[in-house]
């Protein structure tokens, strides 16, 4: 998933992916082929509606949208685009508005591709970009790991945690990141450390040159008591009492300011229930827009902006949106 943009919990676990890791961990840089490139394997779509790909279940069309069919057809179709195209990477949606002009380029997403999973020695996990995140955390349980719990926490896949450090429950994403494989804009893959990368709060820097990642190793430790799983669990079902996870959504709408909380916020302004056309902020959790069938994406960034204005003008806090809005206008 690419820092410039935001997969499905596929299928993968096991042996072949556990050599797939191995290979992949061994794998310094991979240059680019110039021999003639083979042809795509995976789905090419013109004019592809992104509400159908999207948590909110809002937005316009891209005007191409590929769906690889493996790691190597990822970077075959990378290699074939143009340097300036416009390009968007997608998991599962989540935490991104695409307004209702849609995508002016090429969208790429890693939804049921790139799902590898393995075991990388005691202290390591290896997880693909298109893997979802709480797939991730509950390998790491069945192995009796501890430290990527938080993860069942976020509503997308590794690589859109790696691109924005997300997070949840007071852990991030990158501060448990050994290594990133990533894909150069010309095709080429590397391995790289974590601190090749500078990251802060919902952000990461990339170097000159980054396409998207393939995946990463995670840094975990021995749950020795089963104490680590067990948290998760209170998290989780704190998670389902606490946040309307049967509602179209894109998880937290704003950043937590310094010190405070966006959803006390929200409330304390009287904004719970608050409605713009098919868009609500959510009566369970003031940090949550929910969506009805007919909603727009223009409803639901009107509503974060009178969101922004209001909580600004009474108590003098600007919050920053957490989700990503990319696309154009109608």
């Amino acid at each position: 998933m690419s820092a410039r943009g935001g997969g499905k919990s596929g299928r993968g676990t096991g042996l072949k992916a556990g050599k797939r890791a191995r290979a992949a961990s061994a794998r310094a840089s991979t240059p680019v082929s110039r021999a003639p490139q083979p042809a795509l394997r995976g789905r090419l779509l013109q004019n592809e509606s992104l509400a159908t790909h999207t948590s909110w279940r809002v937005g316009g069309p891209a005007a191409r949208y590929f769906e690889p069919a493996d790691r190597e057809d990822l970077i075959v179709f990378v290699r074939s685009l143009q340097p300036a195209e416009p390009l968007l990477w997608l998991g599962l949606g989540s935490n991104l508005l695409v307004r209702d002009g849609g995508w002016p380029g090429t969208v790429i997403s890693l939804h049921g591709a790139l799902d590898g999973l393995a075991e990388a020695g005691p202290s390591e996990i290896y997880a693909e970009a298109g893997v979802h995140c709480a797939r991730l955390a509950k390998f790491a349980q069945t192995l009796g790991r501890a430290g990527l719990g938080f993860m069942a926490g976020i509503p997308g896949t590794v690589g859109g945690a790696l691109a924005m450090n997300a997070g949840a429950w007071g852990g991030e994403t990158w501060p448990h990141v050994a290594a990133v494989e990533v894909l150069y804009l010309d095709g080429r893959t590397a391995w790289l450390e974590a601190k090749d990368f500078r990251f802060e709060y919902r952000h990461i820097e990339a170097p000159p040159g980054f396409c998207g990642f393939l995946g990463a190793r995670f840094r975990v430790t021995e749950d020795v008591d089963g104490g680590h799983e067990r948290t998760t669990r209170e998290w989780l079902a704190r998670r389902k009492a606490t946040q309307p996870v049967g509602k179209p959504s894109a998880g937290s709408t704003f950043r937590n300011p310094p010190g405070d909380y966006a959803a006390r916020l929200i409330e304390a302004c009287g904004l719970k229930g608050y409605r713009i056309g098919g868009a609500e902020v959510s009566s369970l959790h003031a940090n949550f827009i929910v969506t009805d069938d007919g909603a727009t994406a223009a409803d639901v960034e009107r509503l974060i902006d009178h969101l922004r204005h209001t909580v600004r003008s009474r108590t003098g806090v600007d919050l920053s949106p957490e989700v990503r809005i990319v696309g154009a206008q109608t």
